[in-house]
C-alpha cells in the first residue's frame, strides 16, 4: 500500500514539492491543479521529473463545480474537464477528485446530479480515467460521504467511484462504521487529514488547521481500519492545508508525512487484527534521569543550584567526567566532559540539558519501532542505554526495567557531599518537562513522541505572556508516570522566544518534579534556600475567596510563592518554581491531589509575568 501526498501540503514550487516528497520516501503525489497551474514547467517536464524521481501521479486534484450545474456552467465544466483529462493522460495519471459542487448556482435536483455524473463518466471512459466523488464539509447541496455514496451507487457507472477524505468526515461527526456500507470496488481513493477539535466553520478549519496523522485530535486509526476492513489496497495519501506547513521546510513536513501514515497504518491494522509491520508504540514507564551539559565556568554556579533545589551530589562515574544528583525520586546528570556528545551540545547551546532517559517496557522494540519510523538513532557508548535523537538535537536514551535499576551501581562510585542530613524534599518523581520549540516544529515534535510512544496530547492550551501569546502542548501516557509540555510562539519578545534565541534554538526549559507534600516540600526548600520565582500579592489575595482558603493554609502560600489551581473538589494543584539558572531552565515543584490531572495553565500568566520582571537582573539569578 503505498504513501502518497497532495503538492498543497507542500512549500515551494512544484519542483521543489516533488523532489521533497520523493527525498521522503512517497511512492506517489497528488498534484494540485494550482500548483500545476503555476508552474512554469511543461506537462512534459513534469512527467519527465516524476520518472527522474520515481514518483507515481496518482490523483489529480481538484476539479471543482461540475454536477447539477445551469448552462452556459454545466458546458464550460465539461470543458474544462476534457482538457484536464487529457493533462493527465500525459502525465501518467488515471485518477480525478471531483468536489461536491459548493457553486451558488448548483442546483439540488438529485436526478440531475446523477446523470450529470453518468455523463461524466462516458467522458471519463473515453479518456481511461476514474472520477472520485468527494463530499465536502461545506458543500452546497452534498456535504456528508454518506450522502455521496448514495449518488455513486445510484450512478452506477465503472468511472465513476467514491473518494473518502477523513477530514470531511471526521469534522461533521460522521461516524467511520458507516464507510462499511460502501462497495468495495467503488472506493477509489483515500486523503488523511488530523486536525485540532476546533469550533469553527468547515471551511476555514479545513483551509488553515488541517494536521497530520497524529498532530490532531481526530480518531482516524479506526477511520483507516475501516477503510482496510473494506479491502482497500490503494494509496493512502495526504492531504494537508496548514499555515504553518505553507511557510516551513518542505523537506521536513515530508519526513513527517512518511512517518505519520505509517504510524497511523500501523495502528489501523492492529485495531483489525492484522499482522504488525512494526512493533506497537513503546509503553513509558517513567523518565529515568535528567541530563544537563555543563560549561566549565558555570560548574560552582550549577551545584549551587542543585543544592539549592534539594539535589545532592550522590555518585561520579568510574571513567568520565560526570556526576550524580538526587533529590528524592529525582535524578540528574551532570556533564563536564570536554568531548563527546554533551560537550559538542553544550558548544551550541551553553549549560543546558541536553538529554533525558526514560524507563521502558521492552527497549529492543522501542528501538526497532524507532528505526521503523525513520527516528535517528544516536551511538551511545552505553551498551544498555541505546539513544534517539530528540528535541533540538537532545538525546533520548531507552533503558529497559531492569538496566534502569542497575545504572548507577554500574557506572557510578557513590559519594556522600555532606549534605545527606539536609532536609527531604520529598519528591517521587519527574511530573513533567516542558520543551520550548520554534514554531515550525511545534507540531513536528507532537507527531515525534505520538507515532513513537503509547502518549496522547491533552491539555491544549494558549497562555498568555506579558510580550504575546504562547501555544502549549501537552503529552502523556494514560497513568500520567510521563509528561512532558511542548511549547511555541511567533511572539518575538515573549519568556519561549527569547528562551530560542539565548539558548541558540530549541531545547527544555523547565523541570518539574512532584513531591508528596507541599507544605512540607516549601518549608524543606526555604531551609536549603532556594531562589524562588515570587508570586505578587495581588495573586495571594484572590486565592483567599477563589479557592476558600483558611488563614494558615493562606499564609502558607504567601509566605512560600506558591500558586494553585482546582479541576472540582478536592482535586488541587500547587506549585512553587524557582529562579531560572542562567535564564534559561528552571524547576518547579507540585502537588497533585484528588485525581488533578492538568498543568496549572490559569497561573501561567502570572508565572510568565513574574519571570519577565527578572529579565534585566545578572545572568546567574
Amino acid at each position: 500500500m503505498m504513501n502518497a501526498i497532495a503538492t498543497v501540503s507542500l512549500s515551494g514550487t512544484l519542483e521543489d514539492k516533488l523532489r521533497a516528497a520523493a527525498a521522503a520516501g512517497f511512492g506517489g503525489v497528488e498534484i494540485f491543479d494550482t500548483d500545476f497551474l503555476a508552474s512554469a514547467m511543461t506537462t512534459a517536464e513534469v512527467k519527465a521529473l516524476l520518472d527522474e524521481l520515481g514518483l507515481a501521479c496518482v490523483l489529480y486534484q481538484p476539479f471543482r463545480d461540475l454536477e447539477g450545474m445551469p448552462e452556459p456552467y454545466r458546458a464550460r465544466a465539461f470543458a474544462r474537464i476534457a482538457q484536464k483529462f487529457g493533462v493527465m493522460r500525459e502525465l501518467g495519471c488515471d485518477r480525478i477528485l471531483l468536489c461536491s459542487n459548493c457553486s451558488p448556482h448548483a442546483l439540488p435536483d438529485r436526478d440531475r446530479i446523477v446523470a450529470d455524473l453518468r455523463e461524466l463518466g462516458d467522458l471519463a471512459d473515453a479518456h481511461g480515467i476514474t472520477v472520485g466523488y468527494e463530499a465536502l464539509a461545506w458543500g452546497r447541496h452534498v456535504n456528508d460521504h454518506r450522502v455521496a455514496w448514495e449518488i455513486v451507487d445510484a450512478v452506477d457507472h465503472p468511472r465513476i467511484g467514491i473518494l473518502l477524505d477523513s477530514f470531511h468526515s471526521l469534522s461533521r461527526g460522521i461516524p467511520s462504521v458507516s464507510i462499511r456500507a460502501i462497495r468495495p470496488e467503488k472506493l477509489v481513493f483515500v486523503q488523511l487529514a488530523d486536525a485540532p477539535l476546533l469550533d469553527m466553520g468547515h471551511l476555514y478549519w479545513s483551509r488553515h488547521f488541517r494536521c497530520l496523522p497524529g498532530q490532531g485530535g481526530m480518531d482516524l486509526t479506526d477511520y483507516v481500519a475501516e477503510i482496510l476492513r473494506l479491502g482497500y489496497t490503494g494509496p493512502l495519501s495526504l492531504e494537508i492545508f496548514n499555515d504553518r506547513f505553507r511557510a516551513n521546510s518542505a523537506a521536513m513536513v515530508a519526513r513527517d508525512g512518511v512517518r505519520s501514515l505509517d504510524a497511523l497504518r500501523d495502528g489501523a491494522r492492529r485495531a483489525i487484527g492484522e499482522a504488525p509491520a512494526m512493533p506497537a508504540r513503546a509503553q513509558i514507564e517513567r523518565i529515568a534521569f535528567v541530563e544537563v551539559a555543563v560549561a566549565p565556568d558555570d560548574r560552582d554556579a550549577i551545584t549551587a543550584m542543585l543544592r539549592s533545589a534539594g539535589f545532592a551530589c550522590a555518585g561520579r562515574h568510574r571513567s568520565k567526567a560526570v556526576e550524580h544528583w538526587r533529590c528524592g525520586a529525582a535524578d540528574m546528570v551532570l556533564n563536564y566532559e570536554e568531548g563527546g556528545f554533551a560537550a559538542a551540545y553544550r558548544t551550541t547551546h551553553g549549560t543546558a540539558i541536553c538529554a533525558m532517559g526514560l524507563v521502558v517496557a521492552d527497549g529492543a522494540a522501542t528501538m526497532a519501532r524507532a528505526d521503523a519510523l525513520g527516528v535517528a538513532r544516536h551511538v551511545s557508548d552505553i551498551r544498555t542505554m541505546p539513544a534517539l535523537r530528540g528535541v533540538a538535537g537532545t538525546l533520548v536514551y531507552v533503558l529497559d526495567v531492569e538496566a534502569a535499576r542497575t545504572i548507577w551501581t554500574d557506572e557510578f562510585d557513590s559519594v556522600d557531599d555532606g549534605t545527606a542530613a539536609a532536609p527531604d524534599i520529598g519528591v517521587t518523581a519527574f511530573d513533567h518537562l516542558a520543551a520550548t520549540v520554534p514554531n515550525d516544529e511545534f507540531l513536528s515534535w507532537q507527531l515525534y513522541w505520538r507515532a513513537l510512544f503509547d502518549v496522547h496530547g491533552a491539555g491544549a492550551q494558549d497562555v498568555i505572556d506579558p510580550n504575546g501569546l504562547v501555544q502549549s502542548q501537552a503529552i502523556q501516557n494514560a497513568s500520567g508516570s510521563f509528561r512532558i509540555t511542548l511549547n511555541s510562539t511567533d511572539a518575538r519578545d515573549a519568556l519561549s522566544a527569547r528562551f530560542l534565541s539565548q539558548s541558540f534554538g530549541a531545547g527544555f526549559q523547565h523541570v518539574a518534579m512532584r513531591v508528596r507534600d507541599m507544605d512540607v516540600a516549601a518549608r524543606a526548600l526555604a531551609d536549603h534556600g532556594l531562589a524562588r520565582l515570587p508570586v505578587p500579592q495581588n495573586y495571594h489575595d484572590d486565592a483567599v475567596d477563589r479557592f476558600g482558603l483558611d488563614p494558615a493554609a493562606a499564609a502558607t502560600m504567601r509566605d512560600h510563592d506558591m500558586l494553585l489551581d482546582e479541576e472540582g473538589p478536592g482535586a488541587r494543584f500547587r506549585q512553587i518554581y524557582s529562579r531560572a539558572f542562567a535564564k534559561t531552565f528552571f524547576f518547579e515543584y507540585v502537588e497533585r491531589t484528588g485525581g488533578y490531572d492538568g498543568y496549572g495553565a490559569p497561573n501561567a500568566p502570572i508565572r510568565l509575568a513574574a519571570q519577565n520582571r527578572f529579565r534585566a537582573e545578572p545572568v546567574v539569578d
